[in-house]
């Protein structure tokens, strides 16, 4: 009996450890799990080698093979690579595990030195983190150049920079190369708008700046941002930092009529009504009229040929005619201004006969009609005070209030103290012009005859929000 237990006590025991082992190691169709958690990989790709080495003297090699210490990529390497001087057949790049291989296709210049760019074309397989203004330079002759030309680029009328903009290098001193030339040298403009040329030779170059959106490497249009420097720049031991100013010298043409203007209120005449009729559409905010604006009245679909302002009448709540106010039709025949000093929380009633105008198709009201509004409260503005006390008044200054990107008033400044006793509520930007022609407005400059600057402008960074009911009084410092 003993030697039959122990038998027994033997199999149960290998049962036991063959089951056990079963459950431990896995079989091998099971799949392996990596181990979850750790640091996300934010480093970007570090350069391990470079064939042939980085600004090497009598380069005659037709490829550079960069490898780096994981896996890269490349993204928009036709944009991103900026190489100087420029060359007429583009190079090459390819992307291959560890490596990216430049193959230079044009016909390298004698004792030149080559700069490679390639701005943020180079990232890392796994996580895309981007080797910023990865650069490779060598020269063709026994020594590299090492000149350097600094400077920033402003665009005028708002006094901020613009980081699409691409600072450019002529030798030809011909005006119209920008326009059909390649530039010599091209520096990519950072945040604050500033550039750096590196490597650069001894010698006379024309210095500008303008758009290089899509790859565009010329001053194609005057709606494009453009700056020239007022002389040629002398590259050479000392150098000081320039700074170009950008403007574009014609708008380009508006995608919407009237960009802002308040959708139809108000007039019948203005809604849904077939073609054949007269279309109106006026500023009122809300059925609110603005006590620091005209009533505006818009023809949407064609200009007024005429209208008749005593088929136009208008009166207060009790319906009394007022006579103390003008109608002005502006130079586009699309707009009338009725202008009045308003009384707060007041009602108005605007009557209009159906022949009170027709457009240049023939069009009119579908018949007589009365736009009833109110004029807001005194205490939906807020009051303001500002002050500059260093600015200088000679210089002919005018305050810009801006919204959107848009300029919402403009004041030509007087005195250091500006004063609104009503002022319509909300965030600003605000900014000085120098209108040194003194016309009271920003004027872009001209590059092709006259060579003119535009007008400079001072972005104050300082926002200013403006309450409603409150008295709002702020020093600015310039």
């Amino acid at each position: 009996m003993r030697k039959n237990d122990l038998i027994q006590g033997l199999i149960t025991l290998t049962a036991c450890l063959v089951l056990i082992a079963q459950l431990v190691v896995p079989t091998g169709c099971a799949n392996i799990v990596p181990p979850l958690g750790g640091p996300r990989d934010s480093l970007p790709p570090v350069l391990v080698n470079a064939r042939p080495s980085d600004s090497s003297t009598n380069f005659n090699s037709r490829r550079i093979v960069f490898e780096f210490n994981e896996f890269v990529q490349l993204d928009n390497i036709s944009e991103n690579l900026l190489v100087s001087p420029t060359p007429k057949i583009n190079p090459t790049v390819e992307s291959k595990l560890r490596t990216v291989t430049v193959n230079i296709k044009d016909t390298l210049e004698p004792n030149t030195t080559y700069t490679y760019n390639f701005g943020n074309a180079i990232k890392d397989v796994n996580e895309s983190n981007i080797l910023k203004n990865f650069s490779y330079s060598f020269s063709t002759g026994p020594s590299i150049d090492s000149f350097q030309l600094s400077g920033s680029v402003i665009v005028a009328e708002t006094g901020k920079p613009d980081s699409t903009l691409i600072a450019v290098l002529y030798k030809n001193p011909d005006d119209s190369a920008v326009a059909k030339e390649s530039p010599r040298y091209i520096a990519r403009l950072d945040r604050e708008g500033k550039f750096r040329f590196r490597n650069l030779p001894a010698g006379v170059f024309y210095l500008y700046a303008f758009e290089g959106k899509g790859g565009s490497r010329r001053y194609q249009s005057k709606s494009q941002l453009f700056a020239f420097a007022d002389s040629a720049i002398v590259i050479g031991p000392k150098q000081e930092n320039i700074i170009l100013y950008a403007y574009t010298e014609e708008e380009e043409a508006p995608k919407t009529d009237r960009p802002g203007v308040a959708r139809p209120t108000g007039l019948r005449g203005t809604g849904a009504a077939a073609d054949k009729r007269l279309k109106l559409e006026t500023n009122l905010d809300a059925g609110e009229q603005d006590l620091l604006k005209p009533l505006e009245v818009y023809f949407r679909a064609a200009p007024i040929k005429e209208y008749d302002s005593t088929k136009i009448i208008f009166a207060d709540e009790k319906l009394n005619p007022i006579a103390n106010y003008k109608i002005v039709r502006d130079t586009g025949n699309t707009k009338l201004s009725l202008q009045y000093s308003w009384a707060e929380n007041s009602s108005y009633y605007l009557i209009v006969d159906k022949d009170f105008a027709a457009d240049t198709a023939g069009r009119k009201l579908a018949k007589n009609d009365t736009l009833a509004f109110k004029t807001k409260k005194q205490s939906a503005y807020g009051e303001l005070r500002l002050r500059f006390p260093n600015l200088d008044l000679s210089l002919n200054p005018i305050l810009q209030f801006v919204q959107n990107g848009q300029v919402a008033k403009s004041i030509p400044l007087n005195s250091k103290e500006y004063n609104a006793k009503l002022f319509v509520p909300g965030e600003y930007d605000l900014r000085i012009v120098f209108d040194e022609n003194k016309n009271g407005k920003w004027d872009p400059g001209q590059f092709f005859g006259s060579r003119r600057q535009p007008e400079k402008v001072l972005a104050i960074t300082r926002k200013l929000t403006v309450k409603a009911n409150w008295e709002n009084e702020i020093d600015i410092s310039l």
